[in-house]
């Protein structure tokens, strides 16, 4: 790699923590309640400011979710796509963001005494989701990349159906269902934090094994590596990502999908860089739908998922028809 290559990733790396500092001041400072960037710097460092303390227990917890909500499950499609080998995989796409927001829909409804384990429990849900597509998906002693995706939709449309049936169910009881971020609190943030820490971590350091899944199965057996058993870890770590994410933020379609394609088009194909930058940029890309959603029709509010949805069916289906005749 050429100094000029180099020195370009190192700008653009830099534009990119940029651009995120300054999407988070403007997320700071929009909304009913309006501040002046001084005004704000004191009252969150200096003296009591009514306006800021609002603001900082009202939005300042949305802005920390959507950044580490935005960053897993970046993260999780990035690893979902090397495992897979599939530059159509997504969280969202595959049914798990959706499997793992059926248990949090039940645990609300039936069980909110164990409101605080729903991120660990949603995990179980959105891994037997995709140990369902995965078993499915096999077919002939091969997994076809086209048919982890159909089948991925199919599971996601069902679980789609119970957790809209036990929202509703779990509204008539007067509880608001957990859907997008806005109303979110910091214990909601407190909840998420430690395990998507976690998983981000494990992610860096299985980085470099997501380099080597891109090689042949033999080729990578033949370097005393057990293929299997590091799709199943890799999986798991992706699985946990987007479950912890959706457990607080509800499912967030093609998050997964659109950031890793944008990541490489920038980064290069290295998933030792890929992690790290996906981390930045997925943090990014969600808080800026969840801002633009939150601030385009005052009062009324746009889900962060809605602006996903609509950004990201329009890439999906461009990747589809691009990647068809590999996939198809």
């Amino acid at each position: 790699m050429g100094r000029n290559s180099r020195g370009l990733k190192v700008f653009l790396w830099i534009l990119t923590i940029v651009i995120l500092l300054l999407t988070v001041i403007w997320a700071a400072r929009v909304g009913t309640t309006k501040v002046t960037l001084p005004q704000l710097y004191r009252g969150l460092f200096v003296e009591y400011d009514d306006n800021v303390a609002i603001i900082y227990d009202l939005r300042f917890p949305r802005i920390c979710i959507a950044i580490f909500g935005g960053a897993a499950m970046a993260v999780s499609g990035l690893l979902l796509q090397a495992v897979m080998r599939n530059p159509l995989a997504d969280p969202g796409v595959l049914g798990i963001s959706s499997g793992a927001g059926v248990v949090a829909s039940a645990i609300l409804l039936f069980v909110p005494k164990l409101f605080f384990y729903t991120p660990i429990l949603s995990f179980f849900g959105g891994m037997v989701t995709f140990l369902l597509v995965y078993m499915l998906a096999w077919h002939k002693g091969e997994l076809s990349p086209l048919r982890i995706i159909l089948v991925g939709i199919a599971i996601n449309a069902m679980n789609m159906g119970f957790m809209t049936a036990l929202d509703g169910m779990t509204a008539a009881n007067g509880v608001k269902p957990p859907m997008g971020i806005s109303m979110k609190t910091w214990e909601d943030f407190y909840i998420m934090v430690g395990y998507i820490i976690a998983g981000l971590i494990l992610a860096l350091i299985l980085s470099g094994r997501c380099n080597l899944l891109a090689l042949e199965d033999k080729t990578v057996a033949s370097l005393g590596l057990n293929t299997a058993a590091n799709r199943l870890v890799i999986s798991a770590v992706a699985v946990l990502l987007a479950s912890i994410c959706t457990a607080v933020t509800g499912p967030i379609s093609f998050l997964g999908l659109i950031v890793p394609h944008i990541a490489r088009l920038i980064i290069g194909s290295n998933h030792r860089e890929l992690v790290p930058y996906s981390i930045i940029l997925g943090a990014l890309v969600f808080l800026i739908a969840d801002t633009v959603g939150r601030t385009i029709m005052p009062p009324i509010e746009i889900s962060a998922a809605i602006i996903m949805a609509i950004v990201g069916g329009p890439f999906f289906i461009f990747l589809l028809k691009k990647t068809g005749k590999n996939y198809g």
